[in-house]
């Protein structure tokens, strides 16, 4: 058991590479992921599991098919389950996600933004 708080600061000074989420915790079957955002991602799915998106620091938008949602830090976002989404961020956008163990950050869809899984930091 961890009986330091994790310091989310400090976390995100520890890499610089955009889309590739790193592990900072588990809860129960859940993974809490810092990630950072430039650019934009890739047109994806997750069939299986929601997707918690919560801006720390920045803004970012996720595109959808139907519009898309702007983020400003301090707001989340949940995207259902089998939704179509694309992240994306002008400037450098730090985030959370909050997602079941194993899951790929490229959900349905496979290529070269594809992170390696179960990365923690």
């Amino acid at each position: 058991m961890i009986s330091q708080p994790i310091n989310l600061k400090e976390k995100l000074s520890l890499f610089s590479e955009h889309w590739s989420p790193k592990i900072i915790a588990r809860m129960n079957d859940y993974h809490f992921k810092l990630v950072k955002f430039k650019g934009e991602f890739v047109w994806h799915s997750h069939p299986e599991t929601d997707e918690v998106f919560l801006v720390l620091k920045g803004s970012a938008e996720i595109l959808l098919r139907e519009g898309k949602v702007s983020l400003a830090a301090g707001e989340m976002f949940i995207v259902p389950r089998g939704v179509a989404h694309k992240p994306q961020a002008t400037r450098e956008c730090h985030l959370m996600l909050v997602e079941p163990a194993g899951t790929v950050n490229t959900g349905d869809t496979d290529g070269e933004r594809t992170a390696e899984d179960n990365v923690w930091i």
